[in-house]
């Protein structure tokens, strides 16, 4: 493989947005996949996006959209998948396996697959018989807000086929992306299913008025339960400090874009978790991952006391205060 070929974006939100507006600052042309049409015609009558990220403009004739899944994804060389984790079973269900055929999929999701408690990786394997070479990952410090002011962010490009993750790395890559590549993938895609819960840990703390100082020994113990829990399930060498594990545990916890840190602050206030859902009208990855890990570590029994913590807040309704105090006792 000598180059990344047609890119293809999956996903006509806030990520995918953002996403499209990185890629097209690098390439001449993306395929772009958006379910609803009429979103597709906001786009030609508005120049953005009609529904997210409106500020960015987008040259039209550089892209081509697509409201057929199948057909976007044949007519691609690499597909970006950038849809929310709860719907890709949707999205995905009445595709063949031989459309994936000589595709490099590559996920961005920032959640896991729920009921299934598996990666995007591990689902593409799975479901539809994709070689693990002709999978990627994309994941670090990004916030979708971030690049439509174009301040600079990170991402890292993972595969097993280190010279896909070479490529993809340099055809994002441009003034506001800079780029880096790994061979940990699903060990990244786990690394962004267990940031968004602590930052919904972080957000309650907030919410539950902890000041700063509890919330730096928070984050200490965050990144220690991160990498035991990566250890055990994943077991390679890797440094838990790296832009992709903990640069975007950091921003996901503490920044004022993160839908994961809105919806624990609103917990700590006082907010059920389905009215805090209600209000956001924005899908918190971490809700979902929460259950997801739980559940998967039944069967590693590491432990992580600050997931198991944020779990009995939002599914067994065990209450913020009490359930902080009882977490410092493990810190």
């Amino acid at each position: 493989m000598d180059s990344i070929g047609k890119i293809c974006i999956l996903g006509g939100g806030t990520w995918g947005t953002a996403l499209a507006k990185m890629v097209l600052m690098n390439q001449k042309h993306i395929n772009w996949f958006i379910r609803r049409d009429d979103q597709i015609e906001g786009f030609y009558k508005l120049g953005h996006n009609p529904s997210y990220l409106t500020n960015v403009k987008f040259n039209l004739a550089q892209i081509t959209f697509y409201s057929n899944l199948e057909r976007a994804i044949k007519d691609s060389d690499t597909v970006i998948i950038a849809i929310p984790s709860p719907y890709v079973k949707q999205y995905f269900r009445r595709i063949w396996n031989s459309t994936f055929r000589g595709k490099f999929m590559v996920s961005a999701l920032k959640g896991i697959i729920p009921n299934d408690n598996m990666v995007m990786s591990e689902y593409l394997a799975d479901n539809f018989k994709i070689p693990t070479e002709n999978i990627g990952v994309l994941s670090g410090p990004c916030h979708a807000e971030e690049v439509a002011l174009e301040r600079l962010s990170f991402l890292t490009a993972a595969s097993k086929d280190i010279e896909k993750a070479n490529l993809l790395s340099e055809s994002i890559s441009s003034r506001i992306l800079k780029t880096r590549t790994s061979n940990d993938v699903v060990g990244i895609e786990l690394a962004a299913v267990l940031k968004n819960i602590y930052a919904i840990a972080s957000g309650i703390c907030q919410g539950l008025l902890y000041g700063d100082n509890f919330q730096a020994v928070l984050m200490s113990n965050c990144a220690k339960e991160m990498s035991l829990f990566l250890n055990t399930v994943v077991p390679i060498e890797r440094n838990i400090t790296d832009q992709h594990y903990l640069g975007d545990m950091l921003v996901t916890s503490y920044s004022q874009f993160s839908r994961n840190r809105t919806l624990g602050t609103m917990i700590g206030k006082g907010y059920s978790v389905k009215t805090a859902q209600l209000e956001m009208e924005m899908i918190a990855e971490g809700y979902y991952g929460a259950k997801c890990i739980h559940e998967m570590n039944n069967r590693f029994k590491v432990n992580i006391p600050i997931v198991e913590t944020v779990y009995k807040i939002l599914y067994e309704r065990l209450e913020p205060k009490s359930a902080i105090k009882n977490l410092i006792d493990f810190f």
